[in-house]
């Protein structure tokens, strides 16, 4: 229970941007076109992925899978943080704060897997050719991508139970455009040792386990490639996209999370934390269209299927 002179907290209070809303038109326009971007360019794989035969492959079940899980992550926060921009601060009631928190922890971790899954893909595409289509077969495909969500929502489920369990006295402001851990974290009055403990060990599990998993696979891409006599071009080539992918993302977590962090960086960590909710899916869908001949074909036959029926 609170204290006497204080009040439980009802709603949460999300400064946003400040100090930049005298730039709120323009703020509004860039996020909104590029929110229009992701969702467009996400939807347009999720789509070609799932109506074009020759990309029911493994390789792009898993990027249909990574994509929707950009389109959901974005979508959890960046309507309100346009709402924020456009009001000049944001309201949200205390357990819609609660499910933003935990909704975009679920979509924003459960890319760790996936880029992980992708990553064994290419091990098996490059190392096990003659095997491949055996063994990446339709259950293992199930497998791999209904273990990867369920166990994201576990862990994560089993740490949003231990948050809504603390008081929420007094103040109910963050200096931020959505709902994330650290700063809801700084609101709570309970002790909050027990989950920071625990959010270690699920930081190691679903951060630094995938990671390992993804240059272990690599290391083991890269020597096979190195010892083959012709076709290493070909065989890079099949993994440009993915690593590419790897690189953005790890380096937007590492930007954010494991640089030092203290009371005025938290402020910049705020700015930080676009690189993944807004940066990185955008970035995806150019990434793979662009370097990948597969979705080149796919959407020159989606163009010319639309010119005709013109």
């Amino acid at each position: 229970m609170c204290e006497e002179n204080q009040t439980q907290v009802t709603e949460i209070h999300l400064l946003g941007f400040r100090g930049l809303y005298k730039y709120k038109a323009p703020l509004f326009i860039v996020f909104l076109l590029t929110y229009t971007l992701i969702l467009g360019g996400n939807l347009l794989i999720i789509l070609l992925v799932s109506t074009m035969d020759h990309l029911k492959t493994p390789m792009f079940f898993f990027l249909k899978h990574l994509s929707t899980a950009d389109v959901l992550l974005t979508t959890s926060v960046v309507p309100v943080m346009l709402d924020i921009i456009f009001l000049e601060e944001g309201i949200l009631p205390f357990w819609g704060c609660m499910l933003q928190l935990y909704f975009s922890g679920i979509f924003g971790f459960i890319q760790c897997f996936i880029i992980a899954v992708m990553s064994f893909d290419r091990y098996l595409a490059v190392c096990h050719p003659l095997r491949y289509s055996s063994l990446m077969g339709p259950d293992l495909l199930l497998l791999l991508v209904t273990g990867s969500w369920s166990l994201v929502t576990v862990v994560l489920s089993s740490e949003f139970l231990v948050v809504i369990q603390f008081q929420f006295c007094g103040l109910n402001y963050i200096d931020h455009f959505f709902c994330d851990f650290g700063p809801v974290l700084k609101l709570a009055t309970s002790d909050v040792s027990f989950l920071m403990l625990q959010d270690v060990f699920i930081s190691i599990m679903l951060i630094f386990f995938p990671f390992a998993f993804i240059i272990l696979t690599y290391f083991c891409i890269f020597f096979t490639i190195l010892n083959i006599s012709y076709g290493k071009g070909k065989a890079f080539s099949t993994c440009s996209s993915h690593l590419t992918t790897v690189c953005v993302y790890y380096g937007t977590l590492i930007t954010v999370y494991i640089t030092p962090s203290d009371e005025s960086s938290s402020h910049i960590n705020k700015y930080r934390s676009l690189l993944y909710i807004v940066v990185t899916p955008l970035m995806n869908p150019f990434i793979y269209s662009l370097r990948n001949n597969e979705i080149k074909r796919a959407m020159r036959k989606v163009m010319s299927r639309v010119l005709q029926n013109r």
